[in-house]
């Protein structure tokens, strides 16, 4: 019989310890008194497990500080859950600490749970979290913190309540986390999610994975003191080498993917190393393949293409005579905040003076779809379609300008033509790839450098591209056109007949 795991206790001393640990010279005062406001506001309070309420919002406030998050935004960690679970008011919040911070606990809490309780009532919160995404995504940063205690501490929960959380949290807080680019959020959640989701494939998964990578725990050390060696030799200087082990749920996706085959999955444990520039990235690159071999296709430059959610790195499996296959990751300091915390990464940036967050392209997509759908029949209409567009694995093409376009995987020619702009979606005729010709319903892959061929005589698109479009934009684009041609038709035939009849 498996034994009861139990709640780590947290306390102000450990958010006061990671502060000190990653913040120069923090308000360590004023961070005192927003955890004073939460405990005397939660009071005698328990959660599931016996503890007191307070262990929730500092879990929270800690997990915003690791990511060396503003201190406004570790802040409002602590206050979270102030306004919905206690007596005090969001007003009283404002007036203890001010617009900003409340703002934010505002966001928190009109965000609402995201529960499986009713399609109805899914569809509204999707809704909202997109909405919260767009308008602040600071108050995402607050969300995930606290579902990632939440769903560490799941089995403190009555059953019925884990399988739901972990479920909803495998499909949508952790892929929504993967499009802000927060990688280490988006395993964490996943992690510790699927052992609750799906207990039977956790299990056999993780018995599986631990007696891999026993395996080879010697050999990649020995592997990464040879790297070391070898990148001093050439005077590149590391500010950083070391194992990483694959997150737990990820292993088990692409296991699925290989239909059990362990032996095709290369970065069980992946070489990550930290370098100080780009310049050196590539001098490690050239000095790890003059050592061992490449495998040849397994080479990539996310540096020169990044990902769409901005993820920068250089990719190589080599193969080495004492560890087998492994892959090395090769990166900056920059790029390895930006791959760790994604977006949230920016704001630590404008928190050392830096340029204020950029703001991400897809996330105006969301208010778009908003626009669009506005009342709640519609949304649960195309509820399919836009959770198809937003949460699927993405791919990035080019345009001949070197644009780079954030599609959902299996997005055709026509799609990207409607995403460039609807007219040359609708006088789209023809399309080449790579320099090739290509039908226009050929999957795109990521990298591919896409060209639209248009015709100004064109009337319209072809209704029958709805057959294979994956995006919600050019399916829109495409039956409004087919509504406009028809209406004009019918409008036409009407015109000549009442011509004919006055003649």
């Amino acid at each position: 019989m498996k034994s009861q795991p139990q709640e780590y206790l947290w306390s102000f001393e450990d958010l006061e310890r990671v502060l000190k640990t990653h913040y120069e010279h923090p308000d360590i005062d004023r961070v005192r008194d927003a955890y004073l406001y939460a405990k005397e506001a939660h009071g005698t309070k328990r959660r599931y497990s016996g503890a007191s309420y307070i262990i929730h919002p500092i879990a929270t406030a800690v997990r915003l500080a690791e990511m060396q998050l503003p201190l406004e935004i570790v802040i409002a960690g602590l206050l979270h859950d102030v306004p919905e679970d206690t007596d005090r008011t969001l007003e009283d919040v404002q007036e203890a600490f001010g617009e900003d911070i409340a703002s934010m606990v505002a966001g928190v809490t009109k965000l609402g749970k995201v529960k499986y309780r009713g399609i109805d009532r899914y569809a509204e919160n999707l809704r909202k979290m997109f909405l919260a995404m767009a308008a602040d995504v600071r108050v995402v940063f607050i969300k995930f913190a606290d579902r990632l205690h939440n769903v560490e501490t799941l089995f403190a929960m009555p059953e019925h309540k884990r399988q739901r959380v972990a479920k909803e949290v495998l499909e949508i807080y952790a892929p929504i986390a993967g499009r802000l680019g927060m990688g280490e959020m988006k395993g964490r959640l996943e992690d510790n999610a699927f052992r609750y989701a799906m207990p039977q494939e956790y299990d056999a998964a993780k018995t599986l994975f631990d007696q891999q990578v026993q395996v080879r725990t010697d050999d990649i050390e020995f592997t990464i003191a040879e790297a070391r060696t070898q990148l001093q030799k050439a005077h590149i200087p590391i500010q950083y080498i070391s194992g990483r082990r694959k997150f737990l749920y990820s292993f088990w996706r692409k296991l699925q993917s290989y239909h059990g085959d362990v032996s095709k999955i290369y970065d069980l444990i992946a070489i990550r190393m930290i370098v100080d520039s780009v310049t050196d990235c590539y001098a490690a690159l050239g000095i790890l393949h003059s050592h061992w071999v490449p495998l040849k296709g397994r080479i990539k430059d996310y540096i020169a293409q990044p990902k769409p959610n901005g993820y920068q790195s250089l990719h190589s499996t080599v193969l080495d005579e004492h560890c087998g296959i492994v892959e090395f990751q090769i990166r900056t300091k920059d790029m390895h905040n930006e791959a760790e915390f994604g977006v949230a990464a920016h704001w630590h940036y404008k928190q050392h003076g830096s340029e204020d967050p950029p703001k991400i392209p897809w996330m105006q997509d969301l208010i778009d779809i908003h626009k669009e759908i506005s009342s709640g029949k519609d949304f649960l209409k195309h509820l399919d379609e836009v959770k198809l567009d937003m949460f699927q694995d993405r791919i990035f093409v080019l345009t001949p300008e070197g644009d780079v376009i954030d599609l959902p995987e299996g997005s055709t020619p026509v799609d990207f033509a409607y995403h460039i702009h609807t007219d040359v979606g609708n006088k789209c005729v023809s399309a080449s790839v790579n320099d090739h010709a290509v039908p226009l319903d050929l999957p795109l892959k990521s990298g591919d450098l896409c060209i639209i061929v248009t015709d100004k005589k064109r009337k319209g698109p072809n209704p029958d591209w709805l057959k294979f479009v994956k995006t919600h934009h050019a399916q829109s684009k495409i039956r409004a056109a087919t509504r406009n041609r028809v209406r004009q038709w019918i409008d036409g035939m009407m015109g000549a007949a009442t011509k004919t009849k006055r003649i």
